[in-house]
């Protein structure tokens, strides 16, 4: 058995005779699934309500219809927020929005105005009434289908009714909408980084055999 600096956790480490390289490290189940987004979720019906709530416990899980989730422990002050009026808003993040983010995470709203301290802009959203949050570049309007107790966190699994887009990232020339303009963060084991380059996109796998194929034929 070893402790893990970053985490704490009680580690079982296996070692092989001949120090090679696939050896492995058997740990106790936990959480391993990085790198994910550092999302700002905005709730709340009316101003005097309204939170953000930072999370990473969140994703995609269904095309059509667009549906998403966020998990939340019920500690958290958002929670019941959330569970009442049953939506909230996905705000993604970025590098400028960072500090904040991390702050959101940390702090209550039970004791702070969010919006106001972090200096961000609450929008309405054009279906449901919590809040956007103007300085992120892309706000995902969702309402909440089913809540799922699992136990550390609830997960609240949503339909996402409407995205709201920052114009300024978006090519009229070429229709292309460049997210990766907006300098988007991730979150892995408790640190926050920032997305590097693009290395290939969805498919570049066939291209690349079809390319071989095409030349083998010539």
């Amino acid at each position: 058995m070893c402790l893990n600096k970053d985490t704490g956790r009680r580690l079982l480490t296996i070692f092989t005779s001949n120090s090679s390289p696939m050896a492995k490290l058997l740990w106790k189940p936990g959480t391993m699934v990085y790198p994910l987004p550092a999302a700002m979720i905005s709730c709340g019906s009316e101003p005097s309500e309204y939170n953000i709530l930072t999370v990473s416990w969140t994703g995609t899980i269904c095309t059509d219809p667009p549906m998403c989730y966020i998990s939340v422990r019920p500690a958290r002050h958002s929670y019941n927020i959330i569970r009442k009026n049953r939506e909230f808003v996905l705000n993604l993040t970025t590098k400028k929005l960072a500090f904040a983010a991390d702050w959101c995470g940390v702090k209550s709203g039970k004791d702070h105005n969010k919006f106001s301290e972090m200096n961000l802009t609450p929008v309405p959203a054009s279906e449901i009434k919590a809040p956007l949050i103007r300085e992120s570049p892309v706000n995902i309007e969702c309402r909440v289908r089913d809540i799922v107790e699992l136990g550390s966190h609830h997960m609240f699994i949503s339909d996402v009714v409407a995205i709201n887009a920052d114009k300024k990232y978006f090519n009229a020339k070429t229709g292309t909408f460049r997210l990766s303009d907006a300098e988007l963060i991730c979150y892995s084991h408790g640190r926050y980084y920032e997305t590097g380059r693009m290395i290939g996109k969805f498919g570049f796998s066939v291209e690349k055999i079809k390319k071989k194929r095409k030349k083998k034929n010539n």
